[in-house]
Parts: C-alpha cells; structure tokens; sequence
C-alpha cells in the first residue's frame, strides 16, 4: 500500500498547477451569478479525504467524464487499476492533499467531490469504486451552487419604482444589494414595480413585488363584495366591516333599508359616506344623510360607487380624529404567509371632530383621514417629531394610550385579527389571478406584495376597516410651501423612519440567498390545513445580517403562525380550488357552460328534481347578472363570484336544514370525496400502466397525480372538524404581544 500511496501521491503533485492557475481567476459578480467556487484544501480526516472541484456547476451537469491528464506507466496501482483513471473533471487540488492519503489506514476512503465516486480501498490493497446514490450526488451539487450563488449580491431592478424609489434606494443601500436604475438585460433577482404586476411584461423569472390582479381586488366594490360573501358565512367574525351597498345596482335597495329603519325609530339619523370605486388619495367622497342627498353618476362611473355606513363615535386624541395606516406583508400566496409591520402612520385630521350633522357634513377636514385633505389644510403641523404633528408613528399614539390605561395588547390583537381575516377574504379570487397569468408550469416570476391598511379606532377601541391600498404611499418626502405659492418636497423623518424599514425588511425577507424550503407541501391548486406551525422567520427576527449593522425584522409574522384560530375561516379558497380545476384551459377566469356542466356532473349533484336542463337554466341566470354588475369584463362565462354564488344555491338546495356556513361545508366535503373517488380510480389506471416505473418513480408520481384537490381527504377532514369544533366552543382571545 506504501507504494500505492508514493504514486497517487506523485499524479496528485502533478495536478497541483490546475490549482495555482485557478486561484488567478477573477468573476465579475455584478453582472452575472459564479459559475464556480474558489479551490477549497482537504481537511485532514481520518477515515477520508476530499478533492474539490472548481466549477460546481459544470460537474453538476456533467456527472461523470474523464481524466484531464494523460495517464503514464507508473500511474497503475498493484491491481491493474489506474488512479488517473479517476473523472477529476479539471479538480483543483491542494498541495497537501498527498500529506492527508498517507494518513489512510487500509480501510480508508478516497471521495472526488463533484463526481459522484468514492474509492474505498479492500484488505488486499486494491480501490474499488463506490457509486452513491443520485440523490445524494445532486444534494452535494445543491449545496456546492448555493455557497456559489452567496457570494454573489442580490440585484435588484428598480427602473419601475416611481415614487417609492428614495426609500428603495436607501434600503438597497443598507443591505449592500446591487442596484439596477435603468433595467438589465439579464434577469435580476427582485423587481420592485410602482403600480401593478404588468409594469414589466417579460419577466420570466425572479420576483416581482405585486401580485396579479391585486389592484381589481382590493378596489372598493370588489373588496366590497368579498367582505360580504364572508359575512354571509360568519357574521360575528367580520363585524368589523361597516355595512355597505353598491351603486347604482344596490340603490334601491339601500332606499328602502334606510326608509324603513327611520320608519320604525324616527330618532335615527345615520350618516353614510360615498367613495368613488376608482377613487384615490379622497378624492370624490362626500357625506350623506339621506339616500335623495346622492349626487348623480353619469356614464362609466355609474357602476363605480360605494356607500358604507359612517363611524359616528372614533376615538379622538387631542380632540382630533384619526386613522391608522399599517403595512401588511403578502410573502406568499400559496402557501399563504402574512407579516405585519410592527411600526406604521397615523393621520390626523386637522379641525377638531364632532359628530356629524346636516351642517358640517361638507367639513372634509374634521371628518375625513385622508393625508392627501389635510395637507393642504391651513392647520397642518410638520413635525420632525414622531410623537406630534398631523403625522405620527403609531407606537406614539399606543404609548400614549397605554398611559391612559388602555390594553394596548387587546387593540393590537384585534387589529392582527382583522388584517388576516381580511387577506383570507381577497385570497381567493387573487388565486384565480394568479393563474391565468402564471398557469402552472408555465415560466415566471414569484410574487410578494407590501400593503396598506386603513384602520380606524372606535370609541369602544374596536378597530374598523376603512379601506385597503394595494398600492400604499412609500414617499419619504412631502410637499411643503416655501415661499407664498412655491412647494417642494422636503425631507419627512417620520415617513423615512417608518417605510425605508418596511422595504428594507422585506427585501430581506424575500432575499433568494436566505430562503430555506417551506414547512409546507406544495399541492397542485390547493392550499395548507394546518395546525400552528413556526417557521424561518421566527428565526430572522431575532437576527441581524451577518455583519450586525442591521436591525432585528420590523415585520412579524401572524400567519401562519396564528393558523389554529383562522383556518376554519378559508371555506372560500376551497370553493376557488374546485372553480380553477374546472377551468380547464390554463390562463382562463371564467367558467363556461359546458365545465359548468361537468362539475356538476362529476360532483353528482344533478337528481330527478334537478335536472342538467335545471343547471342551463341555473348557470344563464346567475351569468347574466353579473356580466350587468361587472360590465368591464372582457371575458365571457361565469366569475369566480358568480360561481360561489351558484354554489350556495346548490348548498341551499341539497342540505336546506343547515345553517348557510354548514351547506357550504357540507357540499365541499361531498364534491370533494366526489373528486377524490374519481382521482383514485385515475391512479389506479395509471398505476397499472406504470408497473415498469422504479417505486421510488411510482410513489413521487402517483402522490403528485391528483390535481383535484387543495389537500389530502385527512387534512380536509381536520379542517371541518376544527371548524366544527370552533361553532361549539367559544372562540379564544387572540394574544399577540406589541413590539415596538
């Protein structure tokens, strides 16, 4: 074995000069990604010792090749085998590597990184070779690109990012990311858009900061919509949410509610406020007191209206009124995380409030919370203080309420309540978004998205939802006259100090270098049913970057984190899953008549007393009404609105004795075991035409072959039975401690 030794020891030596000359290669790691690692030496180890290849990727997808040197004479050992005939694939090797063979025992190994081959030699001094598994070779080429790809900063377009671009500039400086002005032509990591997914059509990979369709949903009549769908199924849970109706559609409606409420107690007199749909920044809102006080809508803004119920009694600080603005995290959709920022805005208005009346109605800076009002009003006070001014931190204000004895924990638990609650409202037609403009298997970017909640505080100190931004204001500056009709933007510390946090910890949070594999089985169409599970960013809050310049996480995690108290609130993503099954081609939003008929077909829900000629007549009905309540739509067919509508009739028909919220469960759990009845007779069938397939090839395809459902029949049936059980019980207090 000595002289085994002495010659592979003498081929090593002869490498050594592929080594010296790798050290001298220089990557740019601005523009592109390392296609290798720097030459690592071999740790001196007692039972093995390892060669380390220089270009991670190539030997990844080369596997196996052949020896770079010309074998010589003295190069074969005393079995007839040569140590050159090794695949080294160009390995570097350290100069004391020989030092560390001669240190082998007989029972010693010999592992060529990267190749997939271990020599181990045998009592009678020969080596044989050790094929590991693939999944093994591939995990070590993993881990090989991912320590690559750290040594590369992550990039970030920002040519899209109008008005928040100060604060995104300075984030990306704090993080030492490179930055990307005017675009590239290579992909970057992060793409941070001003207004909508679509800013940039040809973004085939990376991450974009807005989700599809978010700006459509979270306008006031969608968001409208969605609100009341789940308040039809759980009123006590989304009371949190003034009363509302649409107009022009609903307005007889509202006519007559209201009539006959001031019929039946003439000493109400309650006042409603009109938003435009479309409307921004206040613009187009106005008071009212009676239904005849409507101003009248002419043209495309007939459709575009909504008017809710006014907070007559708000809790005032210094007699002012005001409203919270929060930052809401979307990190993912599937499966669905939500961070909120622990620090945000209040606004305050600018002429101390009193309740409303037929005279100061019009008074838009008492009643209205709107930053884009009050600046302009005479009395707005520009503070560099967070704690004054018409603009302060929230912690401020919570400070200042907890002085005055108020559970701070409780007002922030019920606001981490309304802001999950609320994104479970809008998931899951942002679902059916999402893939129509990233189907599956299709190339494209993932998504994340920065919200902005408005949130006012009533006298009780119950939280109510105003409205949410999908584009909410990340402006650092603000508009200040200088001289008499001059304005320019000047420096706001108490925005810069607020939202450069917000985005710099986002970025981090989304940072593709630090991501580490979800907790969560993605499925096909589906989403979790879960019990509390913790995940990495518990982890990141409590750190820092590497060097420690930075702060701990300004964003904390609420779900899934909270997911024992909620989950038996996403009834609708469960509908949304059976409306995206039966779309049937991909990138489609509406359902025709024809997959209308096969859902109820495969679903059994048709009989003698509700015949396929009943369902026509079921489906033209309820598509007619809404293509007139949504005249903007392109597309013909049945929305995912108009389908959840079509299914609590079904519900209604087949379990009549239930309440409305247990017919929906009912008729999941059946069209579901429906679907899985059928999908396991797929398997089968595939399963007999696949006998020749590796089991471990059956097992990954058969468990991957059912895009039917969100889930497996036992999570689904936990999450009835948790939702069941949630009715019996009284619901828990959330607790959430306040960080600031």
């Amino acid at each position: 074995m000595s002289d085994l030794y002495g010659k592979s020891t003498v081929h090593l030596e002869r490498m050594k000069s592929f080594g010296e000359d790798a050290e001298k290669v220089d990557v740019d790691t601005d523009e592109q990604m390392p296609a290798s690692s720097p030459p690592a030496s071999v740790s001196p180890e007692p039972s093995s010792s390892a060669i380390a290849g220089t270009d991670a990727s190539n030997t990844c997808k080369q596997g196996r090749g052949k020896s770079r040197g010309k074998p010589g004479k003295d190069d074969t050992n005393s079995g007839g085998k040569r140590v050159s005939d090794l695949p080294l694939h160009g390995t570097v090797v350290s100069a004391h590597v020989g030092r560390n063979l001669n240190r082998l025992g007989h029972e010693g190994t010999l592992h060529i990184k990267g190749t997939g081959r271990i020599l181990q030699s045998e009592t009678n001094g020969n080596y044989v070779t050790i094929h590991p598994s693939k999944h093994i070779q591939d995990t070590r080429c993993e881990d090989t690109l991912k320590i690559a790809r750290k040594r590369r900063p992550v990039t970030v377009d920002t040519s899209k990012a109008k008005t928040s671009l100060e604060a995104l500039k300075l984030s990306i400086k704090q993080l030492k990311w490179k930055e990307f002005p005017l675009g590239r032509r290579t992909a970057c990591d992060i793409y941070w858009h001003g207004v909508s997914f679509h800013d940039n059509e040809h973004i085939a990979s990376g991450q974009v900061n807005k989700f599809p369709g978010m700006i459509e949903m979270l306008r006031k009549i969608n968001l409208s919509r969605a609100m009341r769908t789940m308040q039809e199924l759980f009123p006590e849970e989304y009371d949190f949410y003034p009363r509302s109706w649409i107009l022009p559609e609903e307005y007889q409606q509202f006519f007559t509610q209201i009539r006959m409420v001031k019929k039946n107690d003439a000493t109400v007199n309650s006042t409603f406020i009109v938003k435009p749909d479309g409307g921004s920044q206040g613009d187009g809102i106005y008071l009212i007191r009676d239904p005849g006080d409507l101003k009248p809508m002419a043209g495309s803004q007939a459709k575009q209206a909504v008017v809710q119920e006014y907070i007559q009694k708000p809790l005032l600080i210094d007699k002012l009124k005001f409203d919270i603005r929060l930052y809401v995290l979307i990190k993912s959709m599937e499966p669905l995380e939500i961070y909120i920022a622990k620090e945000g805005l209040t606004r305050f208005c600018t002429e101390p409030y009193q309740e409303p009346s037929q005279k100061n109605l019009s008074h838009v800076f008492m009643h209205l919370t709107n930053y884009s009002l009050n600046v302009h009003s005479s009395n707005f006070v520009h503070s560099d203080s967070q704690n004054t001014g018409s603009k302060r931190t929230l912690s401020s204000v919570l400070y200042r309420l907890a002085a005055k004895g108020v559970d701070i924990k409780k007002v922030w638990s019920d606001i981490i309540s309304l802001v999950i609650k609320t994104v479970i409202a809008v998931v899951p037609e942002l679902k059916v978004f999402y893939q129509a403009d990233i189907p599956p298997g299709k190339p494209g970017p993932t998504c994340f998205q920065i919200l902005g909640f408005d949130i006012l505080l009533m006298k009780n100190l119950k939280p109510v939802l105003l409205e949410v931004n999908s584009n909410p204001s990340m402006r650092i500056e603000h508009e200040q006259e200088v001289a008499p009709g001059v304005f320019e933007y000047v420096p706001s510390p108490v925005d810069e100090e607020v939202k450069v946090g917000v985005i710099r910890d986002t970025l981090r949070l989304m940072d593709p270098g630090h991501k580490k594999p979800s907790v969560f089985q993605m499925r096909a169409g589906g989403f979790e049913h879960g019990g509390e599970i913790p995940m990495e960013a518990e982890t990141q809050e409590r750190s820092s970057d590497e060097g420690g310049a930075l702060p701990s996480l300004c964003l904390k995690q609420v779900y899934p984190k909270y997911t024992k108290q909620f989950n038996y609130l996403r009834l609708l993503e469960r509908i949304a899953v059976l409306f995206i099954r039966f779309l049937g081609v991909k990138g489609n939003m509406r359902l025709g008549p024809t997959a209308f008929r096969t859902f109820i077909r495969t679903c059994k829900l048709s009989n003698s007393n509700f015949t396929m000629a009943s369902v026509d007549i079921l489906y033209i009905d309820i598509t007619r009404r809404w293509s007139g309540a949504m005249p903007d739509s392109r597309e013909a067919g049945m929305g995912l609105q108009a389908f959840v509508e079509a299914f609590f009739y079904l519900a209604g028909r087949r379990f009549k004795s239930l309440l409305l919220r247990d017919q929906v469960l009912s008729l999941l759990e059946l069209c579901e075991s429906q679907l899985e009845l059928q999908s396991g007779v797929e398997d089968r069938r595939s399963a007999s035409c696949s006998r020749a397939l590796p089991r471990a090839i059956k097992t990954q395809t058969l468990g991957l072959s059912n895009p039917l459902l969100g889930s497996p029949a036992p999570l689904r049936r936990a999450a009835s039975q948790d939702y069941r059980l949630h009715h019996r019980l009284k619901p828990r207090t959330l607790r959430a401690n306040v960080e600031n």
